[in-house]
């Protein structure tokens, strides 16, 4: 593995965009991981707002729940890879997983799989911890995996960045690391 850059922030923060932009600046040759996989109208829209913000020379996967295996599969060269995101891929692990561990022990096989690779890697996941206690057990474990997730990604990555309002703080690394 040459650098796991791992980006973190709440909705709406950039993350993705600055994700996206990073990736660009790696080279031309990305392949995007998307976990979202579009069940209802609205997914759509934003499956295909955030497609605009693509190269349509990427290769795209779409993987809702096995990052790890779409990682394996990954054989041609490339300059990076980009996975956005984690806060989905958890979410639809919760739909077909009821144990935490199982969702945890996932998490670090995507890690296994990153540490595989030759060429750069990107994740993108959400920050959902700096917000009120959520008021019901669903949403509470979610806030938990996630942040778990979280915890395990930052303590992996190279370099970690925080998205506030648009903007790029380095919370882990080199202050150059993030752009190659």
């Amino acid at each position: 593995m040459r650098k796991f850059v791992f980006i973190l922030g709440g909705a709406r923060s950039g993350k993705s965009s600055y994700a996206a932009n990073l990736a660009k600046s790696y080279g031309k040759r990305i392949v995007f991981i998307a976990t979202c996989i579009p069940v209802d109208s609205e997914m759509k829209k934003r499956v295909k707002l955030h497609r605009k913000f693509r190269p349509s020379t990427w290769k795209l996967i779409e993987e809702d729940i096995d990052i790890d295996d779409a990682l394996r599969k990954v054989k041609s060269k490339c300059d990076a890879i980009l996975i956005d995101c984690i806060g989905l891929f958890v979410s639809n692990l919760m739909a077909v997983e009821p144990n935490d561990e199982k969702i945890e022990k996932k998490v670090w096989q995507v890690i296994k799989q990153i540490k595989k690779r030759s060429s750069d890697v990107i994740v993108v996941s959400n920050e959902v911890g700096m917000g009120i206690v959520p008021d019901n057990p669903l949403a509470r474990r979610f806030r938990d995996l996630l942040g778990k997730a979280n915890q395990i990604l930052t303590q992996n990555a190279d370099t970690v960045i925080m998205m506030h309002a648009g903007i790029a703080t380095i919370i882990k690394g080199e202050k150059d690391a993030a752009v190659k």
